[in-house]
């Protein structure tokens, strides 16, 4: 096997930070199943009339208070849950399909995480969500971290297969 490269080493980082991401993003799906809805809309209130984040009237101010009605409206709420829970538990499978090297869940986690990019992206434009965007970008990050290793992998698997036959 090869030295640890700064390329080895990212892909390490970017996939823990990924399993933590779904761990957080399980944690908070089960929590927010049992938060009533008005706890969040109460929430968003206190924050924008204390001027957390800037003028009431501003865009943060703004977007909070949109999103946090849209999402006690009942069918947002549903969706995010879901959304964040099946997201999680993706995620969490691939990162440990990652970390132990199987092979054939590569091409899967590209795949997957490439449908969250188109999935975030298409979410961002239809909402202007301001972390979205974001999000999408560190997925593509990922993907290319996810190929690249990939590629390192399938190489080293073949010159010890070509070193076994010599």
């Amino acid at each position: 096997m090869t030295n640890s490269t700064t390329t080895d080493k990212l892909f390490r980082v970017a996939i823990a930070i990924k399993g933590l991401d779904g761990l957080g993003q399980l944690v908070l799906g089960i929590v927010l199943i049992f938060i009533p809805p008005t706890v969040i809309t109460g929430l968003a209130n206190e924050v924008v009339t204390r001027d957390l984040l800037g003028d009431p009237d501003g865009t943060l101010s703004t977007h909070l208070q949109t999103a946090a009605h849209n999402f006690a409206d009942g069918s947002s709420r549903t969706f995010a849950i879901g959304y964040l829970l099946l997201h999680a538990v993706i995620k969490l499978g691939l990162v440990a399909a990652l970390l132990r090297k199987i092979m054939p869940l590569y091409p899967v986690a590209v795949v997957v995480l490439g449908a969250f990019v188109a999935y975030e992206v298409y979410r961002a434009v239809r909402t202007h969500s301001i972390a979205l965007p974001i999000f999408a970008a560190i997925d593509v990050v990922i993907i290319i971290l996810v190929i690249r290793e990939y590629v390192q992998l399938r190489r080293e698997r073949a010159a010890t297969a070509t070193e076994a036959h010599n």
